[in-house]
């Protein structure tokens, strides 16, 4: 059995967060089809952000990190 791919809905953004305790970590988002980075922060019920291809000061580059939005101080989207 094939398993399927989700890698075509997939649509990564760019972002660059810092968090309460003063980390600032920059990776990639999945965005869904048509959807805003805003809306990973007031459409989305789950209580994590998932980000990809991480590099912050505390690790290297390529990590998966899953972070808690209460502890997101601001979020900024990078072009």
């Amino acid at each position: 059995m094939k398993s399927p791919n989700y890698q075509k809905d997939a649509e990564y953004r760019l972002i660059t967060i810092k968090t309460t305790d003063g980390s600032t970590i920059h990776g990639k988002v999945n965005l869904a089809y048509k959807q805003r980075v805003s809306d990973l922060f007031t459409k989305c019920t789950s209580p994590f952000l998932i980000m990809v291809d991480v590099m912050s000061k505390d690790s290297n580059k390529g990590r998966v990190m899953f972070v808690n939005k209460e502890h997101i101080v601001w979020a900024e989207p990078e072009e």
